[in-house]
Protein backbone atom coordinates (compact mmCIF):
# COMPACT_ATOMS: atom_id res chain seq x y z
CA UNK A 1 0.00 0.00 0.00
CA UNK A 2 2.60 2.20 0.96
CA UNK A 3 4.09 1.87 -2.48
CA UNK A 4 1.07 3.41 -4.05
CA UNK A 5 1.12 6.07 -2.14
CA UNK A 6 3.49 8.34 -3.99
CA UNK A 7 1.74 7.46 -7.38
CA UNK A 8 -1.37 8.55 -6.22
CA UNK A 9 0.07 12.14 -5.45
CA UNK A 10 1.87 12.42 -8.31
CA UNK A 11 -1.13 11.66 -10.26
CA UNK A 12 -3.48 14.01 -8.16
CA UNK A 13 -0.83 16.78 -8.46
CA UNK A 14 -0.80 16.20 -12.23
CA UNK A 15 -4.22 16.60 -12.25
CA UNK A 16 -4.26 19.43 -10.43
CA UNK A 17 -1.69 21.17 -12.41
CA UNK A 18 -3.73 20.52 -15.42
CA UNK A 19 -6.70 21.91 -14.38
CA UNK A 20 -4.20 25.46 -13.18
CA UNK A 21 -2.53 25.21 -16.85
CA UNK A 22 -5.82 25.45 -18.83
CA UNK A 23 -7.23 28.39 -16.80
CA UNK A 24 -3.74 29.94 -17.54
CA UNK A 25 -3.73 29.05 -20.97
CA UNK A 26 -7.14 30.31 -21.75
CA UNK A 27 -6.59 33.63 -19.90
CA UNK A 28 -3.37 34.16 -21.87
CA UNK A 29 -5.33 33.67 -25.29
CA UNK A 30 -7.84 36.04 -23.19
CA UNK A 31 -5.19 38.95 -23.07
CA UNK A 32 -3.08 38.08 -26.21
CA UNK A 33 -5.05 40.98 -28.13
CA UNK A 34 -4.10 43.89 -26.00
CA UNK A 35 -0.80 43.43 -24.77
CA UNK A 36 2.63 41.72 -25.53
CA UNK A 37 3.85 38.05 -24.92
CA UNK A 38 6.50 39.04 -22.63
CA UNK A 39 4.86 41.69 -20.84
CA UNK A 40 1.71 39.04 -20.24
CA UNK A 41 4.99 36.41 -18.94
CA UNK A 42 6.68 38.94 -16.93
CA UNK A 43 3.61 40.13 -15.00
CA UNK A 44 2.20 36.98 -14.00
CA UNK A 45 5.84 35.64 -12.75
CA UNK A 46 6.47 37.99 -10.39
CA UNK A 47 2.83 37.37 -9.34
CA UNK A 48 4.10 33.25 -9.24
CA UNK A 49 7.44 34.51 -7.49
CA UNK A 50 6.07 36.15 -4.75
CA UNK A 51 3.06 33.72 -3.78
CA UNK A 52 5.78 31.18 -3.83
CA UNK A 53 8.04 32.74 -1.86
CA UNK A 54 5.74 33.97 0.46
CA UNK A 55 3.19 31.36 0.78
CA UNK A 56 4.81 28.45 -0.85
CA UNK A 57 7.45 28.32 0.71
CA UNK A 58 7.01 28.75 4.22
CA UNK A 59 4.31 26.32 4.32
CA UNK A 60 6.73 23.43 2.30
CA UNK A 61 9.79 23.71 4.81
CA UNK A 62 11.47 27.13 4.63
CA UNK A 63 13.59 28.73 2.60
CA UNK A 64 16.14 26.36 3.25
CA UNK A 65 14.85 24.65 0.53
CA UNK A 66 16.41 27.09 -2.15
CA UNK A 67 19.80 26.03 -1.52
CA UNK A 68 20.85 23.47 -4.35
CA UNK A 69 24.41 21.75 -5.30
CA UNK A 70 22.45 21.23 -8.82
CA UNK A 71 22.07 25.18 -10.26
CA UNK A 72 23.19 24.63 -13.75
CA UNK A 73 20.06 22.03 -13.97
CA UNK A 74 18.03 24.11 -12.42
CA UNK A 75 18.99 26.55 -15.51
CA UNK A 76 18.78 24.40 -18.21
CA UNK A 77 15.48 23.35 -17.01
CA UNK A 78 14.61 26.67 -16.83
CA UNK A 79 15.15 27.45 -20.27
CA UNK A 80 13.94 24.57 -21.81
CA UNK A 81 9.94 25.35 -20.09
CA UNK A 82 10.77 29.23 -21.01
CA UNK A 83 11.18 28.21 -24.78
CA UNK A 84 8.27 25.75 -24.01
CA UNK A 85 5.65 28.14 -22.71
CA UNK A 86 6.96 31.05 -25.32
CA UNK A 87 6.64 28.59 -28.19
CA UNK A 88 2.76 27.43 -27.31
CA UNK A 89 1.39 30.68 -26.30
CA UNK A 90 2.70 32.01 -29.81
CA UNK A 91 0.77 29.12 -31.15
CA UNK A 92 -2.10 29.91 -28.92
CA UNK A 93 -2.90 33.19 -30.02
CA UNK A 94 -2.93 32.26 -33.97
CA UNK A 95 -4.91 28.61 -33.01
CA UNK A 96 -8.24 27.56 -31.24
CA UNK A 97 -7.43 26.14 -27.91
CA UNK A 98 -8.36 22.57 -28.70
CA UNK A 99 -6.31 22.18 -31.53
CA UNK A 100 -3.24 23.89 -29.57
CA UNK A 101 -3.65 22.47 -26.57
CA UNK A 102 -4.08 18.99 -28.46
CA UNK A 103 -0.87 19.11 -30.50
CA UNK A 104 0.95 20.17 -27.30
CA UNK A 105 -0.21 17.07 -25.72
CA UNK A 106 2.02 14.56 -27.86
CA UNK A 107 4.38 15.91 -25.10
CA UNK A 108 3.83 12.96 -22.18
CA UNK A 109 3.90 10.52 -25.52
CA UNK A 110 7.41 11.85 -26.04
CA UNK A 111 8.07 11.68 -22.22
CA UNK A 112 7.52 8.36 -22.63
CA UNK A 113 10.47 7.99 -24.93
CA UNK A 114 12.48 10.24 -23.79
CA UNK A 115 12.10 7.97 -20.40
CA UNK A 116 13.57 5.15 -22.01
CA UNK A 117 16.52 6.82 -23.53
CA UNK A 118 17.72 9.15 -20.81
CA UNK A 119 16.25 7.23 -17.79
CA UNK A 120 16.61 3.87 -18.70
CA UNK A 121 13.07 3.52 -17.84
CA UNK A 122 11.35 -0.16 -19.67
CA UNK A 123 8.44 0.15 -22.12
CA UNK A 124 6.69 -2.09 -24.38
CA UNK A 125 6.23 -2.68 -27.45
CA UNK A 126 2.22 -1.76 -27.18
CA UNK A 127 3.00 1.69 -25.74
CA UNK A 128 5.23 2.30 -28.26
CA UNK A 129 2.37 1.65 -30.55
CA UNK A 130 0.22 4.11 -28.51
CA UNK A 131 3.10 6.59 -29.29
CA UNK A 132 2.94 5.84 -33.08
CA UNK A 133 -0.77 6.12 -32.64
CA UNK A 134 -0.78 9.72 -30.98
CA UNK A 135 1.49 11.27 -33.24
CA UNK A 136 -0.80 10.35 -35.77
CA UNK A 137 -3.37 12.32 -34.45
CA UNK A 138 -1.24 15.48 -34.29
CA UNK A 139 -0.35 15.30 -38.15
CA UNK A 140 -4.54 15.05 -38.50
CA UNK A 141 -5.02 17.86 -36.55
CA UNK A 142 -1.90 19.98 -38.17
CA UNK A 143 -2.88 18.15 -41.21
CA UNK A 144 0.71 19.53 -43.22
CA UNK A 145 -0.16 20.44 -46.57
CA UNK A 146 -4.32 21.06 -46.36
CA UNK A 147 -6.08 24.30 -46.77
CA UNK A 148 -7.10 25.13 -43.59
CA UNK A 149 -2.52 24.23 -42.58
CA UNK A 150 -1.15 27.12 -40.84
CA UNK A 151 2.49 27.40 -39.67
CA UNK A 152 1.38 28.35 -36.54
CA UNK A 153 0.22 24.66 -35.69
CA UNK A 154 4.10 23.73 -35.65
CA UNK A 155 4.38 25.79 -32.90
CA UNK A 156 2.73 24.01 -29.79
CA UNK A 157 4.65 20.67 -31.33
CA UNK A 158 7.80 22.50 -31.05
CA UNK A 159 6.56 23.58 -26.98
CA UNK A 160 6.35 20.02 -26.84
CA UNK A 161 9.42 18.49 -27.82
CA UNK A 162 10.53 21.02 -25.16
CA UNK A 163 8.32 20.20 -22.36
CA UNK A 164 9.70 16.68 -22.55
CA UNK A 165 12.65 17.68 -22.27
CA UNK A 166 11.76 19.60 -18.97
CA UNK A 167 9.95 16.71 -17.44
CA UNK A 168 13.14 14.20 -17.62
CA UNK A 169 14.93 16.98 -15.82
CA UNK A 170 12.41 17.20 -12.76
CA UNK A 171 12.89 13.70 -12.86
CA UNK A 172 16.68 13.80 -12.50
CA UNK A 173 16.40 17.17 -9.66
CA UNK A 174 13.07 15.15 -7.63
CA UNK A 175 15.89 12.99 -6.28
CA UNK A 176 17.75 15.99 -4.46
CA UNK A 177 15.89 19.00 -4.66
CA UNK A 178 12.03 20.07 -3.42
CA UNK A 179 9.10 20.54 -6.12
CA UNK A 180 8.48 24.50 -4.63
CA UNK A 181 12.36 25.15 -5.33
CA UNK A 182 11.74 24.14 -8.46
CA UNK A 183 9.01 26.02 -9.10
CA UNK A 184 10.24 28.88 -7.57
CA UNK A 185 14.12 28.69 -9.95
CA UNK A 186 11.77 28.37 -13.13
CA UNK A 187 9.50 31.48 -11.96
CA UNK A 188 13.24 33.57 -11.60
CA UNK A 189 14.26 32.69 -14.83
CA UNK A 190 10.82 33.70 -16.44
CA UNK A 191 11.33 36.77 -14.73
CA UNK A 192 15.36 36.89 -16.32
CA UNK A 193 14.14 36.03 -19.58
CA UNK A 194 10.93 37.97 -20.13
CA UNK A 195 12.53 41.45 -18.56
CA UNK A 196 15.38 40.81 -21.10
CA UNK A 197 12.53 40.31 -24.31
CA UNK A 198 10.64 43.68 -22.64
CA UNK A 199 13.88 45.59 -22.94
CA UNK A 200 14.55 43.55 -26.76
CA UNK A 201 10.88 44.31 -27.61
CA UNK A 202 8.35 46.22 -25.51
CA UNK A 203 8.81 50.29 -27.14
CA UNK A 204 7.84 48.12 -30.32
CA UNK A 205 10.29 49.34 -32.70
CA UNK A 206 10.54 45.75 -33.94
CA UNK A 207 6.86 44.86 -33.85
CA UNK A 208 5.85 42.98 -36.82
CA UNK A 209 2.26 42.10 -38.11
CA UNK A 210 3.02 39.34 -40.73
CA UNK A 211 1.23 36.81 -38.32
CA UNK A 212 -0.56 36.77 -35.54
CA UNK A 213 2.14 34.99 -33.57
CA UNK A 214 4.87 36.90 -34.30
CA UNK A 215 3.10 40.42 -33.54
CA UNK A 216 2.03 38.73 -30.40
CA UNK A 217 6.20 38.28 -29.66
CA UNK A 218 7.28 41.53 -30.54
CA UNK A 219 4.06 44.25 -30.02
CA UNK A 220 5.23 46.95 -27.87
CA UNK A 221 3.96 46.77 -24.07
CA UNK A 222 0.23 47.79 -23.66
CA UNK A 223 -0.96 49.89 -20.89
CA UNK A 224 -2.32 47.60 -17.98
CA UNK A 225 -6.07 48.44 -17.49
CA UNK A 226 -7.41 48.06 -13.88
CA UNK A 227 -9.83 45.52 -15.79
CA UNK A 228 -7.26 43.51 -16.66
CA UNK A 229 -5.03 43.14 -13.40
CA UNK A 230 -7.34 40.51 -11.73
CA UNK A 231 -6.49 38.16 -15.05
CA UNK A 232 -2.87 38.88 -14.44
CA UNK A 233 -3.45 37.78 -10.27
CA UNK A 234 -5.12 34.65 -11.63
CA UNK A 235 -2.25 33.97 -14.22
CA UNK A 236 0.04 34.32 -11.48
CA UNK A 237 -1.65 32.48 -8.93
CA UNK A 238 -2.29 29.28 -11.28
CA UNK A 239 1.46 29.79 -12.54
CA UNK A 240 2.40 29.34 -9.18
CA UNK A 241 0.17 26.36 -7.55
CA UNK A 242 0.46 24.47 -11.27
CA UNK A 243 4.56 25.08 -11.50
CA UNK A 244 4.52 23.31 -7.56
CA UNK A 245 2.34 20.47 -8.62
CA UNK A 246 3.74 19.33 -12.01
CA UNK A 247 7.53 19.72 -10.64
CA UNK A 248 5.80 17.75 -7.32
CA UNK A 249 4.06 14.94 -9.53
CA UNK A 250 7.42 14.17 -11.50
CA UNK A 251 9.92 14.41 -8.70
CA UNK A 252 7.86 11.21 -6.92
CA UNK A 253 5.90 9.53 -9.76
CA UNK A 254 7.17 7.80 -12.96
CA UNK A 255 7.47 9.75 -15.75
CA UNK A 256 5.53 7.55 -17.95
CA UNK A 257 2.74 7.28 -15.39
CA UNK A 258 2.49 10.60 -14.39
CA UNK A 259 2.22 12.30 -18.10
CA UNK A 260 -1.14 10.60 -19.38
CA UNK A 261 -3.19 12.05 -16.27
CA UNK A 262 -1.91 15.26 -17.64
CA UNK A 263 -4.82 14.99 -20.66
CA UNK A 264 -7.27 16.41 -18.42
CA UNK A 265 -6.73 19.67 -19.46
CA UNK A 266 -7.67 18.10 -22.96
CA UNK A 267 -10.91 18.00 -21.57
CA UNK A 268 -11.19 21.53 -20.24
CA UNK A 269 -9.50 23.41 -23.30
CA UNK A 270 -12.23 22.21 -25.81
CA UNK A 271 -15.01 23.70 -23.01
CA UNK A 272 -13.00 26.71 -22.53
CA UNK A 273 -12.69 27.26 -26.01
CA UNK A 274 -16.98 26.68 -26.60
CA UNK A 275 -17.71 28.70 -23.67
CA UNK A 276 -14.59 32.29 -23.95
CA UNK A 277 -14.15 31.99 -27.68
CA UNK A 278 -16.87 30.40 -29.13
CA UNK A 279 -14.66 27.70 -30.90
CA UNK A 280 -15.86 24.37 -31.37
CA UNK A 281 -13.19 21.75 -33.10
CA UNK A 282 -14.25 20.20 -36.78
CA UNK A 283 -14.70 16.65 -37.84
CA UNK A 284 -11.02 15.93 -38.64
CA UNK A 285 -9.65 17.89 -35.10
CA UNK A 286 -12.15 15.43 -33.05
CA UNK A 287 -10.42 12.21 -34.72
CA UNK A 288 -7.14 13.77 -33.81
CA UNK A 289 -7.90 14.62 -30.79
CA UNK A 290 -9.46 11.17 -30.02
CA UNK A 291 -6.23 9.27 -30.91
CA UNK A 292 -3.94 11.24 -28.85
CA UNK A 293 -5.82 10.98 -25.77
CA UNK A 294 -6.80 7.49 -26.55
CA UNK A 295 -2.90 6.53 -26.53
CA UNK A 296 -2.24 8.53 -23.72
CA UNK A 297 -5.19 7.17 -21.55
CA UNK A 298 -4.08 3.40 -22.81
CA UNK A 299 -0.70 3.62 -21.55
CA UNK A 300 -1.56 5.44 -18.37
CA UNK A 301 -4.09 2.23 -18.25
CA UNK A 302 -0.93 -0.21 -19.29
CA UNK A 303 1.27 1.45 -16.32
CA UNK A 304 -1.77 0.81 -13.55
CA UNK A 305 -2.29 -2.47 -14.84
CA UNK A 306 1.66 -3.66 -14.47
CA UNK A 307 1.31 -2.03 -11.22
CA UNK A 308 5.57 -1.68 -10.39
CA UNK A 309 6.32 -0.06 -7.61
CA UNK A 310 8.01 3.54 -8.56
CA UNK A 311 11.11 2.83 -5.99
CA UNK A 312 12.60 0.11 -8.43
CA UNK A 313 12.96 1.80 -11.45
CA UNK A 314 14.36 5.80 -9.67
CA UNK A 315 16.71 7.38 -11.94
CA UNK A 316 20.34 6.79 -10.19
CA UNK A 317 21.75 9.75 -8.80
CA UNK A 318 25.12 10.90 -10.50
Amino acid sequence: MTQRNPNLIGITSAIGASALFSVNDTVIKFLSGNYALHQVVLLRSLIALAVITLVLLPLTGGFGQLRTKRMPIHILRGAFVVFANMAFFMGLAAMPIADATAVFFVSPLLITGFSVIFLHEQVGARRWAAVAIGLLGVIIIIRPGGDSFQPAAFLPLISAVAYAGLHIMTRKLGSTDSAVSMAFYIQLIFVIVSAIFGLIFGAGAFADASSVSIEFLTRAWGNLSLADAKFFAILGLASAFGGWLISRAYSICEAGLAAPFEYFAMVLSIGFGWVVFGEWPDTWAWVGIALILGSGLYMGWREALQGRPISSRRPKRR
